[in-house]
């Protein structure tokens, strides 16, 4: 039986000891309980610190093994099968939803991406240095989290070290890149990391899977199907949620109107980007700024 695995599925969840949690983000001290899933669909992106023991499953299909000194990411979309801990296992895990993830990495996105979908990049071994930078990291999130009931701006000073870790942490990944980073395994690899490099430097992002696949010379479906194969997301999906993250930043972190911010993102009209954000984020573009403005 697939489970699918949301922010709400884990807060939910009384086997799970939850250190922290929110809207966009939970952190929690063991995956034992995940290891009586037979499949687990991934509605969030992971990154786990493996302090002692070893995790081994099949991500996507594909053997994935993280063992002391090790981090790994599960992106959003990941499918883990097959999952074993062993009993000795120490790991902290972050589960963090994509809107949360775009507004801590913003113009890193794209390389995020491209290590997680293009190149599969989805363990690292960090050095005793770099562990420690971590460890002391953690101790910082656990004294604000014992100040979280009536400290002031608890909320916001817990996400504004988990954003410097996400950065650090992004950081650590491009270092260890291979030497061949970038280069495509596959015809069909490169296409889907041009369509994503294309994606990622539109201003104007909503547009068709068409004009994309235009912009490639290849087939819409082609590009659907090479989308399909190496994120387990379509293409429109892709598009659909990067206008949407562009459509958070203009509305929470800009004082624009509604009417610039429609022509900005390439809408017809003001009307049509109203009815796009009432459909995909449940709230008109006034409403859903007003809601960004309480704090989380």
């Amino acid at each position: 039986m697939q489970e699918n695995v949301t922010l709400q599925y884990i807060t939910e969840n009384k086997d799970i000891q939850i250190v922290y949690s929110d809207k966009d983000i939970v952190i929690f001290d063991t995956i034992q309980q995940f290891a009586d899933v037979s499949a687990a669909h991934l509605e969030l992106n992971a990154i786990a610190i493996c302090i002692k023991g070893k995790v081994q499953g099949m991500l996507n299909g594909q053997l994935i093994e993280l063992c002391e000194n090790q981090v790994g990411v599960i992106p959003l979309g990941g499918l883990v099968t097959n999952l074993m801990v062993s009993p000795d296992c120490q790991i902290k895990v972050l589960c963090i939803s994509n809107e949360m993830l775009h507004e801590f990495l913003r113009d890193k996105m794209r390389l995020w991406d491209n290590m997680m979908y293009v190149q599969h990049l989805h363990t690292i071994t960090m050095k005793q240095q770099e562990m420690a930078f971590y460890t002391h990291f953690y101790g910082m999130m656990e004294m604000c989290l014992h100040q979280q009931y009536g400290y002031p701006f608890s909320s916001e000073v817990i996400q504004a070290l988990l954003r410097s870790g996400m950065l650090a942490l992004c950081g650590a990944f491009i270092s260890k890149m291979p030497k061949d980073f970038g280069q495509p395994a596959s015809a069909s690899n490169n296409h889907f990391r041009q369509f994503l490099n294309v994606l990622h430097q539109e201003t104007v992002k909503h547009r068709t899977v068409d004009w994309y696949a235009a912009q490639l010379c290849i087939s819409p479906k082609y590009l659907s199907a090479v989308c399909k194969k190496y994120s387990g997301k379509t293409a429109n999906e892709w598009i659909t949620e990067n206008v949407l993250e562009d459509i958070r930043y203009y509305l929470r972190q800009t004082d624009l109107s509604i009417k610039q911010i429609s022509d900005i993102l390439g809408f017809s009209t003001p009307s049509f980007f109203g009815k796009f954000v009432r459909e995909h984020l449940g709230a008109t573009p006034v409403n859903f700024r007003e809601q960004g403005a309480n704090p989380r």
